[in-house]
Parts: C-alpha cells; structure tokens; sequence
C-alpha cells in the first residue's frame, strides 16, 4: 500500500512540473525520447506499472531543462557569443527550440558580432526556425541581422532575411529602416540587383497585402518613397540594369510616389540608355522652369542626356535650338541661388510616359523643384556635352564639334552660320568668340572653304569678324597654293581695309605672306593658330574620324521597334528588324529585349525560342555583347511558358559569362507557375522521349534551384524559403 502510495505522490509531482512547464515553449517536444514521456505523463497516462528507471529518467530529464534554461539565460545576459552558442546548441539537441524570446535574443547576440561566422550561423538559425516554426520570428533580430549582414558586404543573405520579413509580414517598426538597409545593398553590384527585385517585391506586398488587409488587423507594410526608389534606380543606372529601372519608373506611379529633382535626373539617363527621346522633350519645359540657380545646376545630367539623345538621332536642329537656349541661359539666370520670378510653373506635374493614344503608356506625377536632402544623385556628365561654368550650364567644346561635324557631313554649312550668327547678334556674353574659334578650327583642318562660307555669311548679316580669321585663311590658301581663293579673299579684306596696299594683279604669294606677317605677327590669336591645335580643332578632328553614320541608323529603328512592340504589332516590329539586317545595322540587346517583350505580351513564347536562335548567332559572331538585362529576359519568359530545356540553357550562358542569377526569384516564380509539374511521375512513366526530356530539364532546374519535394507545403504555407 505504501508502494502504490509513493508512486501516487510521483505521479502528483510529475503533473506539477507537467503544469509549470506549460509556461516554456516546447514546440519540439518530438526531438527527444524524454520529450516524449513528459507528454506521456501530462496526459495523465501514468500506470501503476511504470518503473522506477522510467521515474528517474522523467526526473533527471526536467532537471536537465531547468539547468540548459539557466545556463542558456546567464550566457545571454553576459553577451558571450561563444557559451551562449553552446548552451544553444545544447538546448536545441535535447529540447527543441527554447522560448520566443530568448530564441530571438540568440539571433540578435550573434547579429552584433562582426565575425563573419557568427553571422552566417544567425542566418541559418533563421532558415531553420522559418521552415520549422516561423511564429518563432520577430521583427527586431530579423532587421538587425539583415544590417549587419548588409554592412559586411553579404548581399545575398541580407536580401534573403528582408525577404523573409516581407514574406511572413514582419516589419521594422521605424519605416526609415528600409531607406538605410537599401543604401548600405545598393553598394556593390549584386546587392543593386537584389535591391532592384526586393523593391519590386516590396511594392506588389504593398498593393497585394494591403488591400486585402482593410481592416487593420495586422501592420501594414509602409509605402516606398521617393529616397527608396531614387537609391535603387541610380544604382540600376549605375550597373546598365535597364531592364529593372524600367519596371521602377512604371511602379513610382502606382505607389504614388511623386517623381523629385533626383528622380528626374535618374529618368533622364534611363531615357538616354534607352532612346526614348520623346519623354525626355515632355519634361523639358517642366525642367526650364527651375529658377533656383543651385537646383538648375543639378539640372546638368538631364540637359546632357537630352543633347546626346539629339545627336544620336542626327537631329541637329534640335541639338542647336538646345545649345542656343544654354548659351541664353547664362544671361537670364540670376546669379543668387534663390528662387527668381520664373517659377510660375505648378509644383507638381503629371507627364504621359508613352504614347496615350495606344493606351500603351502611364502617367507619372513630377516636382522638378524638390530635392530630398536625404539622398541627392551625383551630377555627372556622362556625355561630357553640358558643363557648369560659374555655377551655370552651357555646352562643351565636344558639344559643339558634333554639331559642326554633323553639319558638314551633311552639306549644311549655312546652319553652323545661323547658329553663330545668332549668337553674335542675341547673347551679350563671352560666347561671342565661338566664331572665332569654330572659323579657326576649320581652317586648322583644311576645311577652307567651310571656314570662307561662314565668313561670307558673317560679313553679309554685318557681323564683324576678328581679323586675326583673315590672315590664317588667307595663310592657308597660300600654303595650298590656291591662288584663286586667296585673291577673292583679298578683296573682301579690302573692304574691311586690310591689306589696301596690295593690288589684285600678279600678286605675288611671298608678297602676300610678308604683308599678313606684318598686319597681324603681333596678334597672340593669329600666332597661337598657326602654332598649335585648338581644343576645338582636336575635338572636331576626332568626331570626323569616329564617326558612324549606321548609329544614327540603330537609334531610329529601335525607336520603332519599341514603338510596333508595345502596340502589340509584332509583324511589324519583325519587318523592322530584318530591315536592320539588310541595312548592314547589328542589333543590340535593347532591339531584343523589344521583341521579347512584345512576344511576352501576347503569351506567344515559342516566338521568342525562334528570337533565342538569333540572339546565339549573334553571340557567336562576335556582332553582340552578352548583356545580363537580355539573359534575365529570356530566362524569366522560358520560366513562365515552361521551356525548361531553353531555361537551363540560358542559366549555362549566364553562369559562363559570370552573371549573377537571384535563385529566390525563379524558385518562387516556379513554384507559382509549375509547382505541380512532373511532381509525381518517374522517368519510367515518361510516355515519349519528348516528355521524359522534358521530365529531365525539369529536374535540372529544380536541383539548380535547390527545390525540394518537401518543399512546396512550405511554400505555399510560407510562400517561400531561401
């Protein structure tokens, strides 16, 4: 009796530490034999039959989470990385995972360690606890590792735990956290990538799940701003990812994120690398209205993307209209860096991107007169076509000789004349001597009878002409014996009285340069011309040697291919691409990326496999660089129409020329797209040598990806994992 009495009170004290034990978190009950037991017993399972070995190992199994806990708890309080680790490690083999906060008080101990290897096992308990019980995660740790992540130059990882926030809904409580975390990512190419496709996932959280959430029941995911978006496009900007900055441009708007003086600057290269002329013209004469001096300079990327947009489609009454309109704006802008009376426009305005009467293109609301002062893009002149002189903008000698160039080319001497003549006559500044120097730059060349059409025309719109321009034609004539050309100039000096002395007749050339040695030996422009080359002659010489008439070519006809393209009119588009071919025009990755889209549009992926084929001869001939935009296209089309034998062979060009590929982002868009695909069925099942190829490619991707059978309950649980 006094046996079954003992084993009674054993009972009773097994179920008071069954009861106080509810208060710890034994969520991995299931990882260890006395786990088991324990929950034998809280049941009230306990049979007069139990053995005492049993008992004890009940008994000394709670003293072993009493003592794990302590330890676990003490080794945290000292902040010792190390023992905290092993009383982990300990816990976590015996116990499962301990309580929520001491779990999460782990994570951000080793998040404060600078050692690269703590970091990395802070990120795999993460993984861990996500597959295995996420409700385990909280905010705090998750953002405060991705930092340290992010800063230790750990792109990959430190996107993959802002994934995992996004994903379970588990966001920082200070909104400016996300501005910090993209600036530290957008510091080395892989990490601009990630940012660019964590941005895009971010804003489809934002309309998907905040939508849905009405409510209010759970924290909302705040909206990007103008700094987040303006960090990730300069960085797209910054690593040629055009393909990304334009699914940006398209979002701001749905985000209802207004487009600032940054922004504007940001569009304005994309438009550049793009050639979309058009967008950058609209937002020109919002752009002119900046009165403030300081932001007007900021100005100097878009006016430079806007004149090399002008060259590079041979429009060069455009590009002189522009460069007449900087050489005025040094007389109008005030020289204070505050707001003059020229800001009259409305601080917000709304542009059409594309064109509206296809309904193809979207609305973007612009403030050109705001700038954040949290982030504020480099002015940089990429073209080196605009400089800021004195804190204002005008055009560069490189400006300037394409203009010329292009004039020439093209048999127009008479427009470089109305160019300079109008500046003469129309701008009280120093550019007055641009004649000067285009006349003498042209004579350096040898292109006299350029150089004597301009002077012609100066003298007939009764512009005075430096006189030093005559002695150096006239020396050159001489020089080329053109002895014809020289006495017709001599009569014109005549009339300006130069050379009064010398008749016409039989005039002799040594006669001819002793007489201009003498008139004009002592002017330092006439002696530094006939020493030395201009920095306009150089740049003028160098534009005649570089230039391509078939560029001109290029841009016009990606201009229409895009055009046909998002019109969903792809014979079109088609026609105008052989047209390049036969026009000796090699195709960039832009003209592809075009066409693949466009295809896209309409579901017709087959269409894009036959585009596959010429875009590897092209490769092969050596007529096209390998562009990471180009592949992403292609792979994400093959994903979604499901040629997974084209998908794993652009993973293979992509991996041979180096390019970084973001496994996240096509393991998740096949598991939403595919997920079922082949799940069940073996090779030896494969009804036709097509299918069983197919079954092949099939577990090619999902072994590169890193898909697991197991793995799509978790995912549509969780909808994703690392």
């Amino acid at each position: 009796m006094r046996g079954f009495f003992g084993l009674y009170k054993l009972g009773n004290r097994c179920l008071l530490l069954a009861s106080s034990a509810k208060n710890v978190n034994y969520a991995q009950a299931s990882f260890c034999q006395w786990n088991r037991l324990h929950a034998f017993v809280l049941h009230g399972n306990v049979r007069c039959c139990t053995t005492s070995s049993s008992v004890r190992f009940s008994w000394e199994g709670s003293s072993s989470f009493a003592s794990l806990m302590s330890k676990l708890e003490a080794t945290l309080k000292d902040d010792s990385v190390d023992e905290a680790w092993e009383a982990f490690s300990n816990y976590r083999r015996l116990h499962g995972f301990p309580q929520k906060n001491l779990l999460n008080r782990m994570i951000m101990l080793m998040s404060y360690s600078s050692n690269p290897y703590w970091l990395r096992k802070a990120y795999e308990v993460v993984l861990v606890i996500l597959e295995e019980k996420p409700c385990l995660l909280h905010h705090d740790p998750l953002t405060k590792l991705a930092f340290t992540l992010v800063r230790s130059q750990m792109p990959v990882r430190a996107a993959t735990i802002i994934r995992i926030m996004l994903e379970n809904r588990m966001y920082p409580s200070v909104e400016d956290v996300w501005n910090t975390l993209f600036f530290h990512l957008v510091k080395t190419e892989v990490g601009s990538y990630l940012a660019s496709y964590v941005l895009i996932e971010m804003c489809e959280h934002v309309s998907h799940h905040n939508a849905k959430d009405r409510r209010g029941r759970q924290k909302k995911l705040s909206l990007p701003n103008s700094t987040t978006f303006n960090l990730v496009l300069n960085s797209c900007m910054q690593h040629g990812s055009v393909l990304k900055a334009q699914q940006l441009i398209e979002l701001m708007p749905q985000m209802g994120v207004v487009a600032d003086a940054n922004s504007i600057i940001i569009i304005a290269r994309f438009c550049e690398m793009t050639g979309q002329r058009d967008e950058l013209v609209k937002l020109k004469k919002h752009v002119d209205g900046v009165s403030s001096l300081t932001l007007s300079c900021h100005y100097q990327q878009f006016y430079d993307s806007l004149l090399s947009l002008h060259f590079k489609y041979n429009d060069l009454d455009a590009a002189a209209e522009l460069m007449f309109e900087m050489y005025k704006r040094l007389d109008l802008l005030p020289s204070s860096s505050g707001k003059g009376k020229g800001s009259h426009l409305q601080r917000q305005s709304l542009i059409q991107f594309g064109s509206s009467n296809l309904r193809m293109g979207f609305h973007i609301m612009v403030e050109p007169e705001h700038l954040s002062n949290n982030f504020v893009v480099e002015a940089k002149c990429y073209s080196g076509l605009i400089l800021s002189s004195n804190g204002k903008l005008v055009p560069s000698k490189k400006a300037l000789a394409k203009l010329i160039d292009g004039y020439v080319r093209e048999r127009k001497v008479r427009k470089i004349s109305d160019f300079l003549i109008r500046i003469e006559k129309e701008l009280d500044s120093q550019e007055t001597k641009l004649s000067f120097e285009v006349m003498d730059a042209c004579i350096q060349l040898g292109l006299l009878e350029t150089a004597h059409d301009i002077l012609d025309d100066m003298e007939s719109a009764e512009v005075s002409v430096i006189p030093c321009i005559y002695g150096s034609l006239l020396r050159e004539y001489c020089k080329q014996e053109m002895l014809d050309e020289a006495n017709v100039l001599l009569k014109q000096m005549r009339k300006v009285d130069f050379f009064v002395k010398l008749s016409n007749v039989n005039v002799s050339m040594h006669e001819v340069i002793a007489e201009s040695l003498r008139l004009f030996g002592d002017d330092y422009d006439y002696v530094i011309g006939s020493v030395r080359k201009s920095e306009l002659t150089e740049l003028l010489d160098k534009e005649n040697r570089s230039a391509d008439p078939r560029s001109c070519l290029l841009y016009e006809l990606n201009s229409s291919i895009l055009f046909f393209c998002k019109a969903k009119m792809m014979e079109d588009a088609m026609r105008t691409y052989k047209r390049m071919e036969q026009r000796y025009v090699y195709p960039t990755a832009q003209t592809f990326i075009h066409i693949i889209n466009g295809f896209s549009s309409l579901k017709m992926y087959r269409e894009i496999s036959i585009v596959w084929g010429d875009i590897k001869r092209k490769l092969e001939e050596g007529v096209l660089i390998p562009d990471r935009d180009l592949f992403e296209c292609l792979l994400w089309n093959f994903l979604r129409g499901g040629y997974f034998e084209r998908v794993m062979e652009t993973i293979d060009f992509m991996i041979k020329h180096k390019m970084f590929i973001d496994k996240w982002k096509y393991k998740k868009d096949f598991l939403k797209l595919h997920k079922d695909l082949y799940k069940n069925l073996k090779a030896s099942h494969a009804r036709t040598e097509a299918q069983s190829k197919r079954l092949e490619h099939v577990r090619a991707f999902r072994r590169w990806a890193g898909i697991k059978r197991n793995f799509q309950t978790n995912f549509r649980r969780y909808n994703g994992t690392h």
